[in-house]
């Protein structure tokens, strides 16, 4: 494996997991530090908001809504659907008190990372595919001869944008996991 391989693939990947984790321990740090613990108990609501708004770019995929630009609401997707995440994990805390919040926050984490690795393994295909085609170009090869040299490339390249049928059973499984959790809150909540 090459640096530059490294650098610009690897790195970037590991680095959105790190900035996460450190967003969420540095809010989770100054409540703590300002007494203000409490407050993360209430993070989870703006947070699953929050992640429930970065449902509009999979509405948009499935014909659900029908106007607005798909790379804006991917990008919106990434955006909601991370700060919706960093406050839920500042709502879960370090505290070990609840075996269905912290399935579901297991959930939530895997979630994340299946998101980025297919962002992160579809870019990588895309722009392998495009680059192997037009150096074939430049060679001098002629459409159907690219085609035909590409054909298993292209092939695999179809399969890693298949990566949302993974993905897609693991954000059901979160969302079991969640509305399990706040339904539990609500049931047993002390109302008095």
């Amino acid at each position: 494996m090459t640096i530059g391989l490294f650098l610009r693939e690897i790195l970037p990947f590991y680095l959105r997991l790190a900035v996460l984790a450190a967003v969420t321990l540095l809010i989770d740090l100054g409540l703590h530090l300002s007494d203000m613990v409490w407050i993360g108990r209430y993070l989870g609501i703006p947070g699953v908001i929050l992640i429930l708004a970065s449902f509009g770019h999979s509405l948009r995929k499935r014909g659900v809504i029908k106007s607005s630009n798909p790379v804006r609401l991917l990008r919106l997707h990434e955006w909601l659907a991370w700060t919706g995440s960093t406050l839920v994990l500042v709502h879960a805390g370090i505290h070990f008190n609840a075996v269905l919040a912290w399935l579901a926050v297991a959930a939530m984490v895997v979630n994340i990372a299946s998101g980025l690795t297919g962002k992160f393994l579809v870019q990588r295909a895309q722009r392998w595919l495009k680059q192997a085609r037009t150096d074939l170009r430049e060679e001098g090869h002629s459409d159907s001869e690219i085609e035909q040299k590409l054909f298993w490339d292209s092939l695999a390249a179809k399969l890693v944008r298949k990566w949302r049928d993974v993905h897609l059973p693991i954000s059901l499984a979160f969302a079991v996991l969640a509305s399990a959790h706040i339904i539990a809150v609500f049931l047993f909540w002390g109302w008095k």
